[in-house]
C-alpha cells in the first residue's frame, strides 16, 4: 500500500512547527511523505517584521531556511505559490517559478495529497480604501517588511544630510502599529552613533491612527492605556477614533477631513485571508477570504482538508467572536491538527481543538514592553505586566518558537552565535 501523502501549504508560525512535528513522527519512521510548500524559500517569524523593518534584527541571521530544516526533519520541501486546489482529485495546483528576468525555471506543477494543510497566513486589509495599494507600505512579508527598511533608511540618510525632519504615518493601532511606531524611535537613536550625527530624534514625527477608540483594541485596556503613554513619550502622536477614507501621495485623509501628512505611509489595518481561498471549490469562505473550519480544523464539509493560523475562521461553540489571528493561535491550532492526521491514519475519531490563550505582549522596542499573561498561576488568573520583566517574557516566547522548530540545544547554540554577532557586527541593519 503507498504511504499516505500529507502536503502543508505555508511555513509560518502554525504551518512549520506542525511540519515539523509530523517529519519527526511520519517522515523519519517512513510511514508518510511529508511536504511542505510555500513561496519564498527562509521562515522569518512574522511578530518580528516590524524589527526587519527598522534594521533591528538582519532576517539573514534569523531565518529558518526550508531546505536545510526539511532535511533535520524528515520531510520535503518544495517551493511555489498556491493557486488552486481540487479537493475532488486530491491535488493543489502550484504557480510557475520565474526569476527577475521573467525567465520560467519550474513550470507550473500539481501535487497530489491524502491529507492537505493550508497554513496559508493573512494579509493586511485595506478594506478598499482608495489609494492605499498605490501609496502605502505594508507588513505581510519579509520583502515587505525590507522594502520599508530600505526607504527608511533613506529618508533618515537625506534628512541627516539635509538637517531635516523624517515623518512615518500608520494607520493600525494593533500589535504591528504599535511596535513598529516605538522601533522607529529606536533606529532613530541608534543610528546616530553610526555616522548620522544631524539625525535628532526630536524631530522624528510619527502618527499612529485607530478608528477604534483606543490602540491595541483586542487587548485589555490597561495594556492599552499603558502602551499609549509609553508612546506618547517618545514623541509618537497616538490618533484614535479617527478612520482614513483616502490615501494619496505622501498624506492620509481622514474621515473627518484631517490630512496626515508624511514621508513615509504604512497601512497595518485589519486581515484577510488569501483571495485563493474563496476560489476553491468545496470549501465554504468567509467574505474576508478565511475558510470556515469545524472544531477539528478540517474545513466545512472536507474531512481530509485541515485549516489553521489566519487562514481559518473558528467559532468555538458559545463564543462570540472567532479564534484571533495570533501566532500562539496558529501554533496551537498546527501542533492539534498534526495530532488529528495522525489520529485518522490510525483509524481514530479527531478531537476538538481547545484555544489557550496564553496572554498577549506587545514590544516597545528595548524601550520597554506591556501586555497581559494568563496560565495556571492562581487559577488561570490574567496578570499584567510591563517593563524588563514583559521585555524579558517577550524575548523568550521567540526563543520558545525556535525551540519548537530545532530543540533547545540547537537553539542555545544560536543565542550564544547571536551573542557573539553583536561584538562584531552593528546593532543595526545598515545595508
Amino acid at each position: 500500500m503507498d504511504k499516505p501523502r500529507i502536503v502543508v501549504v505555508g511555513g509560518g508560525a502554525g504551518g512549520l512547527p506542525l511540519v515539523t512535528q509530523l517529519g519527526k513522527k511520519l517522515g523519519k519512521p517512513g510511514t508518510a511523505h511529508v511536504t511542505l510548500v510555500d513561496s519564498t524559500n527562509v521562515h522569518v517569524w512574522k511578530p518580528r517584521f516590524h524589527e526587519v523593518a527598522t534594521g533591528a534584527i538582519d532576517a539573514d541571521l534569523d531565518a529558518v531556511d526550508y531546505r536545510a530544516h526539511a532535511r533535520l526533519n524528515h520531510y520535503r520541501f518544495e517551493p511555489g505559490t498556491l493557486t488552486g486546489v481540487d479537493v475532488r482529485e486530491r491535488t493543489v495546483t502550484l504557480a510557475p517559478i520565474c526569476d527577475a528576468e521573467g525567465e520560467e525555471i519550474l513550470p507550473e506543477r500539481q501535487l497530489p495529497y491524502d491529507y492537505l494543510v493550508l497554513a496559508v497566513g493573512s494579509l493586511c486589509n485595506d478594506f478598499g480604501t482608495p489609494g492605499v495599494a498605490q501609496h502605502c507600505m505594508m507588513m505581510d512579508s519579509r520583502q515587505q517588511a525590507e522594502r520599508f527598511r530600505e526607504r527608511f533608511m533613506n529618508a533618515c540618510l537625506q534628512a541627516n544630510h539635509l538637517n531635516a525632519p523624517v515623518s512615518v504615518a500608520i494607520v493600525g493601532g494593533g500589535a504591528t502599529g504599535v511596535e513598529l511606531a516605538a522601533e522607529i524611535h529606536h533606529a532613530v537613536a541608534m543610528l546616530r552613533l553610526y555616522g548620522h550625527e544631524h539625525l535628532d530624534r526630536d524631530q522624528l514625527k510619527v502618527d499612529v491612527i485607530e478608528a477604534a477608540p483606543r490602540i491595541l483594541p483586542a487587548l485589555p485596556e490597561r495594556v492599552s492605556a499603558t502602551a499609549s503613554r509609553r508612546l506618547q513619550a517618545l514623541g509618537v502622536k497616538v490618533r484614535t477614533g479617527e478612520a482614513v477614507a483616502e490615501a494619496v501621495e505622501q498624506a492620509f485623509i481622514t474621515r473627518s477631513g484631517e490630512r496626515v501628512e508624511a514621508e513615509l505611509l504604512v497601512w497595518a489595518a485589519g486581515v484577510r485571508g488569501p483571495a485563493v481561498l474563496s476560489d476553491i471549490e468545496g470549501l465554504h469562505a468567509t467574505r474576508s477570504h478565511q475558510v470556515e473550519v469545524m472544531s477539528s480544523l478540517q474545513a466545512r464539509g472536507q474531512d481530509r482538508v485541515f485549516v489553521i493560523g489566519d487562514a481559518a475562521y473558528l467559532l468555538p461553540e458559545g463564543a462570540d467572536k472567532p479564534i484571533p489571528p495570533r501566532a500562539q493561535s496558529a501554533q496551537q491550532m498546527g501542533y492539534h491538527a498534526a495530532a488529528n492526521i495522525q489520529r485518522l491514519m490510525a483509524g481514530k475519531p479527531v478531537t476538538a481543538f481547545r484555544y489557550k490563550d496564553h496572554g498577549s505582549l506587545v514590544s516597545l522596542s528595548s524601550y520597554s514592553s506591556v501586555g497581559t499573561l494568563m496560565g495556571s498561576l492562581m487559577k488561570g488568573g490574567n496578570f499584567f505586566i510591563e517593563g524588563w520583566l514583559a521585555r524579558v517574557m517577550y524575548i523568550w516566547l521567540y526563543r520558545m518558537h525556535q525551540a519548537a522548530l530545532y530543540g533547545w540545544p540547537r537553539t542555545i547554540m544560536l543565542l550564544i552565535a547571536g551573542r557573539f554577532n553583536k561584538l562584531v557586527r552593528p546593532r543595526l541593519k545598515l545595508h
